[in-house]
This record gives C-alpha cells, sequence and structure tokens, in this order.
C-alpha cells in the first residue's frame, strides 16, 4: 500500500529555516516555530525519507578552483540519446546534464580550473561519447542569478 505524502505549511516553514541555515538544530527551528525539538526531528525525518527534503552542503565554485563555467548544447545522432547523457554524465569535469526539447537534445554544465583546460575536455573528453553530432559550446562571462531552493533529490541506497 503506497501512503501518499502530505507537505503542509509546518513542513515548508522547517525547509525555509533550514534553507537559511542549514546548521541550525531541531532546538533552535522548534523556538522559532513554536514546536518541540521532538516534532521537529520527526518531521525531517519524514521529511528525508519521503526524498523531500536533503540537507546538504554547497560551495563556491572558484573555492575550489574552477575558473570558467560552460553551457553545452548537444545534439545526438546514432546512438540513444539517454545513453549519451550518462556518458556525458560520468565526466569528472559535468556538474549537470539535462535532455531537452528543441534543436539540441542534451543541455550540460561544465567547470573548469581555467582557459587551458578547454580545448583538452571539447577535443580530447568529449570525443571518447560515442553519438555526439554536434556541441555547441558557450562560456558564460558573468552569473547574474544561481539559485537553486528547491533541487532534485535523487533516491539514495538504502
Amino acid at each position: 500500500m503506497t501512503q501518499t505524502f502530505q507537505f503542509d505549511a509546518t513542513d515548508a516553514k522547517i525547509v525555509e529555516l533550514l534553507r537559511l541555515n542549514g546548521r541550525a538544530n531541531n532546538q533552535q527551528i522548534a523556538e522559532t516555530l513554536g514546536l518541540t525539538a521532538t516534532t521537529v526531528s520527526t518531521r525531517i525525518k519524514r521529511l528525508e525519507d519521503a526524498n523531500q527534503l536533503r540537507v546538504v552542503a554547497v560551495s563556491d565554485f572558484s573555492a575550489h578552483g574552477y575558473n570558467v563555467l560552460l553551457k553545452i548544447a548537444v545534439e545526438v545522432d546514432g546512438r540513444p540519446v539517454n545513453d549519451v547523457a550518462q556518458d556525458l554524465a560520468a565526466l569528472p569535469e559535468v556538474f549537470a546534464v539535462h535532455l531537452v526539447t528543441g534543436r539540441y537534445d542534451i543541455d550540460m554544465l561544465v567547470a573548469l580550473q581555467g582557459f587551458e583546460d578547454l580545448s583538452g575536455f571539447l577535443l580530447d573528453d568529449l570525443s571518447t561519447v560515442r553519438g555526439i553530432r554536434s556541441l555547441t559550446p558557450a562560456v558564460v562571462v558573468d552569473i547574474i542569478k544561481y539559485q537553486f531552493d528547491v533541487a532534485p533529490i535523487e533516491a539514495r541506497d538504502r
């Protein structure tokens, strides 16, 4: 029997507080919301178990030495798009791969340490992926907004 998860206003407030301060403990959240720490703990566990919440650390690209961000549109030919996307996702420089509609089949985001890595990535690394018909790379020159209050949560191995 499958139980439907009900995400209510209290859950939303807990998520909002954790989004603002991922280090907040259950007692701090409880005091802010007028709940008990046990209630907050139970709700967080329920949200995590239902894959509705995961508290993670986020760091800046440049803090890890990545100074070049690329968006690459990929056109696929002669191979299933999902297979090509899986191979692209396995490359360590690639941090996001999306199957898309429109002229291209795949959009991906790539982080490189510097422009000296660009030709090697485009000509050497991507050439190992079969099924790529064309690539349209674009260098990100400035990030105006990069906000992810909501993101896909992959199922955890249990």
